[in-house]
């Protein structure tokens, strides 16, 4: 038969046989991806465990599969008539080839399964390891490659890295932004510097929101209106930004607000004021000690004690700035175990600044503008009851006013 074939034209045995081995790798490869993929998956669906669903997820058995038609070739080359042994011999070693980019793309494959699978425990959030998983897989399709290319031109794979010492320079030139990002995710995880869901602030990239992934390369910030802005890994170690992590473990938000008193309506207090505010709950005790205090104090001057100008009495911002700290001590939004501060700071051509300075005990961002919210509306309307006016500067309908006058 193969005589006669061969008396057709000398290559017809040997084309009719390398087709007749690539039709039925082709085949092996149709019937056993059909079978095993869907036993697999069958498997996988009704099993609880997620290991198996991240492996079908990533196609990990899908490339294992095409394994099968390559090791059919290489196999089936010897029994090919009609071909040489260096035919046979470069088939065999391309097939060979094949099935070291399968095994190779099935192992990468397994370890982004491994990081998927990892990334839904709660270590994940503080400890990102998809940096280092990517390492691992450009260091395995570098040796893959390496022994892809030794086995097609039948050369040991040691003689291929020993040329790599001619080529470091270029390496480091090209793999540069690797390397720079691989030394950051070390930086980045041993220091517990930057995790999924942090919210953090680096303005010159324009990022303000949570992070939503951290790889080798880059960290994906999800700004608040929803944008997203890629920051190279490497500048989280060369740049500053703002990690608002302290805040979300701590369970309170600070708030940090000043409000401006017109200097010139600061004055002492008749003893009919002090009487008005001694009906105030949150002054009571307040105008109690002071009153004490006071009476103490001036019972020490003597004789000078007759004249107003020598003796100390209270002052209406001071009695502000007492009941918007007892205010805030009572406010159930209020964290009772951080400071709480009311202090007036230096004053200035806008007044005098009376700053709140105290933290909620919530961090979620629309509650904690609402109370803040909150606190300023009820101090900014309660400010006249002590006799205080707000700084604001003149506006037009100000100068008309006068101009009226």
């Amino acid at each position: 038969m193969l005589e006669q074939l061969a008396a057709i034209h000398p290559l017809l045995p040997a084309a009719l046989g390398l087709t007749a081995l690539f039709v039925a790798a082709v085949a092996a490869h149709l019937v056993v991806k059909t079978i095993v993929i869907r036993i697999v998956r069958a498997f996988a669906d009704r099993t609880s465990a997620t290991w198996d669903d991240a492996l079908v997820a990533h196609n990990v058995f899908g490339r294992l599969v095409q394994i099968l038609p390559a090791l059919i070739v290489f196999m089936g080359a010897p029994l090919i008539p009609g071909f040489s042994d260096g035919i046979d011999q470069l088939i065999r070693n391309v097939a060979m080839s094949y099935m070291i980019l399968m095994l190779t793309m099935a192992l990468t494959a397994v370890l982004s399964a491994a990081n998927t699978i990892y990334e839904e425990s709660p270590a994940a959030k503080a400890r990102p390891l998809k940096g280092f998983v990517q390492i691992l897989q450009i260091i395995m399709w570098v040796f893959g490659g390496v022994l892809m290319i030794s086995v097609v031109l039948d050369r040991s794979p040691l003689l291929l890295l020993s040329g790599f010492g001619a080529m470091t320079a270029i390496l480091l030139l090209v793999f540069k932004d690797t390397i720079l990002s691989l030394v950051a995710s070390v930086q980045l995880t041993a220091q517990d510097m930057v995790c999924v869901g942090d919210w953090i602030e680096m303005p010159q990239f324009g990022a303000d929101g949570d992070v939503v992934d951290v790889q080798l390369h880059t960290v994906k910030v999800q700004n608040w209106d929803k944008t997203i802005t890629t920051i190279p890994t490497h500048r989280l170690i060369t740049d500053s930004f703002k990690n608002w992590r302290g805040m979300s473990q701590a369970g309170a938000r600070r708030i940090k607000r000043s409000i401006f008193i017109d200097v010139s309506t600061i004055r002492t207090q008749t003893e009919d004021e002090v009487k008005h505010f001694k009906r105030f709950a949150l002054l009571k005790d307040y105008i109690k000690d002071k009153e004490q205090e006071l009476a103490d104090y001036n019972a020490g001057l003597a004789n000078e004690v007759d004249e107003a100008v020598n003796r100390r009495r209270l002052t209406n911002v001071g009695t502000f700035r007492a009941y918007a700290y007892n205010y805030l001590k009572n406010h159930p939004k209020i964290h009772e175990g951080m400071t709480l501060i009311v202090r007036q700071l230096g004053p200035g051509p806008e007044g005098l600044p009376l700053e709140i300075y105290c933290f909620t005990n919530t961090t979620e961002w629309a509650a904690y503008e609402g109370i803040q919210s909150d606190i300023f509306d009820h101090l900014l309307a309660i400010v006249p009851e002590f006799g205080l006016r707000l700084y604001q500067k003149p506006a037009g309908s100000d100068l008309a006013a006068l101009r009226a006058e």
